[in-house]
């Protein structure tokens, strides 16, 4: 019987100034452009993709977990950040196809 995996339980959701404070740093805008294709990947395979040290972009993860906008799914002893996509539709309609086209926050 195979395990569903585990969500971790989202911080409670920021605020938008938070949100722009967060995304005001072009190597997160990146790992979120990134993450809005659903994919589900490593944090080493998310740096490689956004061609960054693994170091830097866990510290990027990180900030991106803490401020409520990604939660990290485990796979066995995977952790897979995912991209809290319906609740920021929910509360900025609009924000993520900002970003999918290139906008700068």
């Amino acid at each position: 019987m195979a395990t569903r995996p585990r969500t971790s339980s989202p911080v409670p959701f920021p605020s938008l100034g938070k949100v722009f404070d967060v995304l005001s740093d072009d190597s997160r805008l990146a790992i979120v452009r990134l993450l809005l294709d659903g994919e589900l990947r490593t944090a080493g395979q998310i740096a490689e993709l956004v061609e960054l040290p693994a170091s830097t972009c866990s510290y990027h993860l990180s900030k991106l977990l803490s401020a409520g906008i990604t939660v990290c799914q485990t796979e066995g002893t995977h952790r897979l950040p995912v991209l809290r996509r319906a609740e920021l539709e929910e509360h900025f309609p609009g924000l993520l196809d900002l970003i999918r086209h290139g906008a700068t926050v």
